[in-house]
């Protein structure tokens, strides 16, 4: 068997892509494909590394607005998730693992995180302030300007929002789009920890 990665709460598997595309096995489990990270068992193999995507929805600064009226329930829901991805790393003990999540308030739980990044400091021309928690060679940057042209297609609205992560259509699908990780970090992050 090659190197496993675990792309946990992977939705698209954006973040593993590298992976895949290199060869190494990687196991998507995610809710969406019917695997519950709080249901996953030790495997009988060596984890190689570990990629955790936790749902933000009750978690990201961007919704705390409505933190009060979702209750102490969806908060709870929410670390659920996070408490089952870092207990599958310390089962599988793997090479590298890194846990990422909107700034909000998983800082209050796990602490500072190791690093802040912007998709534009690996080469996407939009913000979206995201905390890495883990083990992990930090990938090295290529900056990219962040500009209202760069955001095509988006004219007015972007001169009024600097991402746009705020313009995507309040839709089913808004929490999956929202929660792809960007291209640039992906691949950077790949080429630090392969």
């Amino acid at each position: 068997m090659s190197r496993v990665i675990l792309d946990l709460c992977g939705g698209t598997g954006a973040w593993s892509k590298p992976y895949r595309e290199a060869g190494y096995d990687v196991e998507l489990i995610d809710i969406n494909n019917g695997q519950d990270v709080r249901l996953f068992k030790k495997p009988s193999y060596q984890v190689y590394g570990i990629l955790a995507s936790p749902p933000c929805t009750h978690l990201a600064s961007s919704g705390a607005r409505w933190w009060k009226d979702k209750g102490e329930s969806a908060l709870l829901e929410a670390l659920s998730i996070v408490d089952a991805c870092l207990r599958i790393v310390s089962v599988t003990q793997p090479k590298f693992w890194c846990l990422e999540n909107p700034v909000g308030r998983l800082v209050r739980y796990l602490g500072r995180p190791r690093l802040y990044f912007q998709p534009c400091d690996y080469g996407d021309a939009y913000t979206k302030k995201t905390c890495l928690w883990g083990e992990f060679n930090v990938p090295k940057t290529t900056p990219v300007e962040c500009s209202v042209e760069s955001q095509s297609g988006y004219s007015k609205l972007a001169r009024r929002f600097p991402s746009k992560m705020h313009l995507l259509p309040s839709t089913g699908d808004r929490p999956m789009l929202r929660g792809i990780t960007p291209g640039g970090f992906a691949r950077a992050f790949f080429e630090a920890n392969r």
